[in-house]
């Protein structure tokens, strides 16, 4: 069974970055599609970014493209999270999600296996 865990989050300034990790264990990575998705207080959960198992595709929402960029480490069994550049309204926690292969989508309701988030807070 496939288990993810999320880390990397913390207390950030405004204008910093991060790495997000989502570690996998039970299972390869190489058959599962990865998304990244975050919900504020008081929001609805938003799609981030994914990327598929074998081939690596990517795929960004507008609001972030400039700024995220999402990598996986097959030999870690790993997928990041890098998020430059950061605001204060990127505070959030941020879940990654898998989906038995598959092409990237942002459609909550197809990932199956979720972490337990991480905290991000961006402030002064």
């Amino acid at each position: 069974q496939l288990q993810l865990v999320e880390s990397g989050g913390g207390l950030v300034q405004p204008g910093g970055s991060l790495r997000l990790s989502c570690a996998a264990s039970g299972l390869s990575l190489n058959w599962y599609t990865v998304g990244w998705f975050r919900q504020a207080p008081g929001k609805e959960r938003e799609a981030l970014s994914c990327i598929t198992g074998s081939f690596l595709s990517t795929n960004y929402a507008d609001s972030v493209r400039d700024r995220f960029t999402i990598s996986k480490d097959a030999n870690k069994n790993t997928v990041y999270l890098e998020i430059t550049s950061l605001k204060t309204e990127d505070t959030a926690v941020y879940y990654c999600a898998a989906r038995l292969s598959g092409i990237c989508s942002g459609n909550i309701s197809l990932y199956r296996t979720w972490g337990q988030g991480t905290q991000v807070t961006v402030s002064s």
